[in-house]
């Protein structure tokens, strides 16, 4: 703007040169037939370009609600299957159910924050205290296990994650093999430990949770051995391929022992008897 002038002056101007504009484009497309057509595609175009990102806007949020249903049905037969592991864990010789109920109880939560690319990773999920969640709870999915519950407060809770080197779960080679401890080799995958030197191990073989602690439920899928190593000449140390992709997980399941209190008591009391 020239110094000195006005400012109503100018806004005349302008909209006088848009009205000119807009009248002589509608004379043009009145008046020539290339010229309507030209008009016509690209309103066609400007239509398909809002109709279409009105429905990826729609198929978002189908997905999103697609994604929760697809959560709630993995925690469904989550359940479904401690359920009947425990009606064939509970069955005497005479092949009659003693009980159905389960020791672990479920409940499905969000992850909010998770990291991933330190050496001591960790994952803040969105149920606490209130939603009924204790410190020493699991995480895990349909893929394996994710962590352990470390701290709790009204509505969140922290865990440590499967990728934090300073965790490590009870496994078993196989779901008849021998147990050794398991814990992230630092880069992209596990490692299963302490297997002795004698015993046949074949690579693709699955590891699982082995049931021993009051965290994880038994035989939950962890992953299959992709390397093996022998450790001192008597034990082998096999390399795990994970079957969960951290990078993309967003919905987990928190796992928690009913009889944890009761059995840590119980083995404090014998550790208290050995002394």
């Amino acid at each position: 703007m020239r110094k000195g002038s006005n400012p109503i002056t100018t806004i005349i101007t302008v909209a006088v040169f848009l009205c000119l504009e807009t009248a002589s484009l509608a004379i043009l497309r009145s008046n020539n037939v290339l010229q309507r057509s030209w008009f016509g595609e690209i309103g066609q175009g400007t239509m398909k370009l809002l109709w279409g990102g009105g429905e990826q806007v729609r198929d978002y949020f189908r997905l999103r609600s697609c994604n929760d249903s697809l959560a709630s049905e993995n925690l469904r037969l989550i359940q479904e299957n401690a359920r009947l592991n425990a009606i064939i864990d509970r069955t005497d010789v005479s092949g009659v159910a003693q009980s159905t109920d389960s020791r672990f109880s479920y409940k499905g939560a969000y992850i909010i924050k998770m990291s991933r690319n330190r050496q001591h990773n960790y994952i803040i999920l969105d149920k606490g205290a209130e939603d009924g969640v204790i410190e020493g709870s699991g995480i895990i999915t349909g893929q394996g296990i994710v962590g352990i519950v470390e701290a709790v407060s009204d509505h969140y809770c922290y865990a440590i994650s499967l990728l934090n080197r300073d965790m490590n779960v009870s496994a078993r080679l196989r779901k008849d093999g021998p147990v050794g401890p398991l814990s992230w080799n630092g880069r992209r995958n596990a490692e299963l430990q302490e297997i002795p030197h004698h015993l046949m191990t074949e690579l693709g073989d699955t590891v699982y949770s082995s049931g021993y602690s009051t965290i994880f439920p038994k035989d939950i899928p962890i992953g299959v051995t992709v390397a093996s190593r022998l450790k001192d000449g008597a034990t082998w140390n096999l390399e795990v391929k994970m079957f969960e992709d951290f990078s993309r997980l967003k919905y987990v399941t928190i796992v928690t022992n009913l009889d944890a209190a009761e059995i840590v008591k119980l083995e404090k009391e014998g550790e208290n008897e050995q002394k």
